[in-house]
């Protein structure tokens, strides 16, 4: 009920009229809405007008001594900048809603020791995640589970000294990788190869970590575009031939995490007198007697013998082969000259092959990379050969045409050719073709006939053979004597 005044100032109640069910229910929606929106654009405004500044999709809120991300997030968020803070936990609701656009979250330069397992729950959108410059120790197992989208993932200047070997689990879209200025005492392999391997990964930072050893078997036998990529300088790595042989390898073959720090590629001797001394790597030849490496690059194809030649300046000494792990030993044979046999080839038996040279105060490493095509020798001369093919086909085409359609003779008539006698004998051909003049000044065609006929002719006359019909006679018969002669 309702109350009104009347003109004459006494009180009235009169009922209230509720609205048919279907408009309370569109009423009710419409409530809905409208408190979601206001709340919303309430968030924001509260956020923006708080400590961060906001730009259209982009929430920046650095350097606010911030303890803890801000509350509540709007759904519309792209990229959320929370650097320079004091945040130290990321808990699991540090949002209260799923955040499905943002891509971007920047949590550097905070005091971050703990990341909840399912921290990253309500961003599985994330493409960039920045977490350098913190405080994290350990990375616990599936912690980044969540982010199959991620393609970027900062967190060097850390303190991380532990790594399950399932964190990057569900990583399927890393890209880019950057783990440098830890507490790394291992080099992470797993994401290079096994069933842990990140397919996508393009870059591996762990430089100035604690790597003391590096897995140089296996970075060998990694393609080429994922061995310019990983970058280990600045670790303490301990001094000997094997490593120096790898980088100067790796050097020759102008690979970036050489070629671009070459003089943070030290390495620590433990048995010198100073006790841990550092040295630079690409120069142990000097100091361990390390023998000089050459690189050298072979192609072969498919079933084809390969004979690698290792080719040195030294007389006499002692040639010892290695084959890449993915050859197969029983196609790998070495010869009495010290050459090494290697085929049928297959593609796996592309990699390198190390000639070791050893003798009296002298030793040398020649390096052999081996690239097997995935076809059959000679390919490009059985292609040319296709098209001399091809090319005679076309000659083929165009003569049976020219037999088809073109007259090698032409047909020639006159009504003033002379009748004459010819009087060849017939062996000469089978069919002749003369032109006689008769007694009136016209023309006919003589044929020879076959014996049967005792070499009679067989004029138009005596036939009532029509003009047309003798021409005709005529041109099929010089075809036909063109082709038999």
């Amino acid at each position: 009920m309702c109350e009104s005044v009347d003109s004459a100032g006494a009180r009235r109640r009169t009922p209230y009229m509720l609205p048919p069910a279907g408009h309370c229910r569109a009423y009710a929606c419409a409530r809905v809405v409208l408190i979601v929106l206001l709340s919303v654009s309430l968030a924001a405004a509260s956020i923006c007008q708080g400590p961060c500044i906001c730009a259209s999709d982009i929430i920046s809120c650095p350097q606010r001594n911030l303890s803890s991300p801000p509350m509540p997030l709007p759904r519309y968020v792209a990229l959320l900048d929370l650097s320079f803070n004091s945040i130290s936990r990321l808990r699991s609701d540090w949002t209260a809603v799923r955040l499905r656009s943002l891509h971007t979250l920047l949590l550097s330069h905070n005091s971050l020791h703990f990341l909840s397992p399912d921290a990253f729950v309500l961003v599985r959108r994330l493409r960039h995640l920045d977490l350098s410059s913190n405080v994290l120790t350990h990375l616990d197992e599936f912690v980044f589970e969540p982010l199959s989208h991620l393609e970027i993932l900062m967190l060097y200047n850390n303190w991380i000294g532990q790594i399950d070997r399932m964190a990057f689990s569900g990583l399927l879209s890393l890209q880019k990788l950057y783990l440098s200025q830890n507490r790394l005492s291992r080099f992470p392999l797993e994401l290079l190869k096994d069933r842990n391997r990140l397919d996508k990964l393009r870059l591996l930072d762990v430089s100035s970590n604690r790597i003391r050893a590096l897995p140089l078997a296996e970075l060998q036998v990694l393609p080429t575009w994922l061995k310019d990529s990983i970058y280990f300088h600045g670790n303490p790595l301990v001094c000997s031939c094997d490593l120096y042989s790898v980088l100067i390898g790796w050097q020759q073959r102008d690979l970036r995490p050489v070629s671009e720090f070459p003089d943070s590629l030290v390495c620590v001797q433990p048995w010198s007198p100073a006790g841990g001394a550092k040295a630079s790597i690409l120069q142990l030849h000097l100091q361990l007697n390390c023998s000089a490496v050459r690189v050298r690059e072979q192609e072969g194809f498919l079933n084809q013998i390969l004979i690698l030649d290792c080719d040195t300046r030294y007389r006499g000494a002692t040639k010892n082969w290695i084959a890449p792990p993915l050859a197969n030993n029983s196609i790998v044979q070495p010869l009495p000259d010290g050459q090494l046999q290697v085929g049928p080839l297959r593609v796996e038996d592309s990699g390198e092959y190390r000639c070791l040279v050893e003798g009296e105060d002298m030793n040398e490493t020649v390096v052999v990379m081996v690239r097997v095509h995935n076809s059959t020798q000679g390919f490009g001369d059985s292609l040319n050969t296709a098209y001399t093919t091809l090319g005679c086909c076309v000659l083929s085409v165009i003569l049976v045409l020219c037999y088809l359609y073109l007259t090698p003779f032409p047909c020639y008539h006159s009504n003033h050719l002379a009748k004459t006698t010819h009087e060849d004998s017939f062996y000469t051909s089978s069919l002749s073709v003369t032109h006689t003049l008769g007694q009136q000044g016209e023309s006919y065609v003589a044929f020879y006939e076959p014996k049967e006929q005792n070499g009679g002719i067989k004029r138009e006359e005596d036939e009532g053979w029509t003009y047309e019909q003798d021409e005709m006679k005529q041109c099929s018969t010089s075809l036909d004597t063109y082709i038999r002669v």
